[in-house]
């Protein structure tokens, strides 16, 4: 399965990822995305590809899990260091 990430560098708040794929992306107070990363079923696979496509600064990733944990572990091995 997949799960979504933001860029928060590059997102710039406009919120229409959120129009997108409410079910998965609500906005802070401010505009930005609070994303939720579980796992997206293959149901609603198709909402998130619009919604990372259709980002204005491509600031939206869709992307497999073990490339997230992958990521996730290089990170932490870089703060160790």
């Amino acid at each position: 399965m997949k799960s979504i990430r933001v860029n928060p560098i590059a997102c710039e708040g406009r919120g229409l990822c959120a129009e997108l794929f409410p079910e998965r992306i609500v906005l802070d107070d401010w505009g930005y995305p609070i994303v939720d990363e579980t796992p997206i079923p293959p149901s609603l696979e198709h909402h998130a590809r619009r919604a990372a496509t259709m980002c204005p600064t491509l600031a939206l990733a869709l992307e497999e899990n073990d490339e997230r944990a992958k990521a996730v572990a290089e990170g932490e091995r870089r703060l160790h260091r």
